[in-house]
């Protein structure tokens, strides 16, 4: 699995939503591939966030703007010009989506229109809109969902990213836009302090010294290190950008002995944590959560050529090694590009990542 450095070198990318998670650790990539990166965000979502402990604003030229402000987004399209858009802002926490269903609907799908409405007018080679493995309809199969499956959500998040597949396959179809969707299993990683989330949950307490309270350790998901999706957004974007029957549905899944059930990965979060991480069941009436939720993978392996090399467990002792380093006085930049060159270091081996 090779990311194409040619591909990248100097050319403009345009991040929506680079102050979060998944897309500081975006910026900080596409920068070491030499793009020049722009970013637009309302705000930074965590406080803690990556973005600002990696100073990811030295790198990036930011805008603040929202996604729901279609003047806003056509005018740093305008400005901005990019060769290729990943679109990754949004209302990403399902729980939060149960209190504010017109925020998640306003931002996930209205700020979805803005951004291809913008691209429609000035076409880049490639737009990623990144969305979710929680847009498929919950059969109660417990088999990977592949991309030919029905769209559902029975959330306002999970239905709003749905609805975000449907307009891409709008702009895609009404206007031949080079627009390709990828959906992403559960992401871990380094510098995510998102609430509402497992991983982070853990870090806070192990930090704190309280205990951890875990809502479903029976619910399976679909688990992987962050830079094992980016990896197959940017080689998405590469291919979209020269041919166009790219342009379509992707998952990016980790191997299916890697849907795990929550139970088996806080225990080995406690492992990795040691004795400073203590969880016990949190007996709240908690919403209702889709039981198994796993995506198969199988079309970006065979036919992106996307076969990231850290498995879970590899991932998940890449995460607790950066928070615990990061706890330690160790600069998160640094940490984050150790890891980076690490990966695709490993990911560019002959025969890297059979999984």
């Amino acid at each position: 699995m090779r990311i194409d450095e040619d591909f990248w070198r100097g050319r403009r990318v345009l991040v929506t939503g680079h102050t979060g998670f998944k897309g500081s650790w975006l910026a900080l990539w596409l920068s070491r591939l030499g793009a020049r990166v722009s970013g637009l965000a309302n705000g930074v979502p965590t406080e803690p966030s990556l973005f600002r402990v990696a100073l990811v604003d030295e790198l990036v030229a930011g805008r603040a703007a929202d996604v729901r402000d279609e003047r806003a987004v056509a005018l740093a399209v305008e400005e901005t010009r990019p060769e290729v858009i990943f679109h990754m802002a949004a209302q990403p926490i399902v729980r939060r989506s149960l209190q504010s269903g017109p925020e998640t609907f306003a931002t996930n799908v209205l700020g979805t229109v803005n951004v291809l409405e913008a691209a429609r007018l000035a076409p880049p080679a490639a737009v990623i809109v990144v969305t979710s493995d929680k847009v498929y309809a919950d059969d109660g199969a417990r088999r990977p969902f592949v991309e030919e499956d029905a769209l559902g959500g029975a959330d306002p998040y999970s239905a709003s990213k749905a609805s975000a597949e449907l307009v891409a396959g709008a702009y895609r179809a009404s206007f031949a836009l080079a627009v390709a969707t990828a959906r992403a299993g559960n992401v871990i990683g380094g510098g995510d302090w998102s609430e509402d989330r497992l991983v982070p949950d853990a870090a806070r307490a192990s930090a704190a010294g309280t205990t951890m309270l875990v809502r479903n350790p029976s619910a399976v998901r679909p688990w992987q290190h962050v830079l094992c999706p980016l990896a197959g957004y940017l080689m998405l974007a590469e291919r979209v950008a020269a041919d166009p029957w790219a342009a379509r549905p992707w998952n990016f899944g980790p191997a299916k002995e890697d849907a795990r059930p929550v139970r088996w990965v806080v225990e080995q979060l406690s492992r990795l944590w040691g004795p400073a991480l203590r969880w016990e069941l949190d007996a709240a009436d908690n919403p209702r959560e889709t039981a198994h939720l796993a995506v198969d993978a199988s079309a970006a392996r065979e036919m992106l050529g996307w076969r990231p090399p850290w498995a879970l467990e590899r991932a998940l002792e890449e995460t607790v090694a950066w928070y615990r380093a990061q706890a330690g006085g160790a600069q998160p930049r640094e940490l984050c590009e150790r890891q980076l060159d690490a990966f695709a270091a490993e990911a560019a081996q002959d025969g890297a990542g059979e999984t």
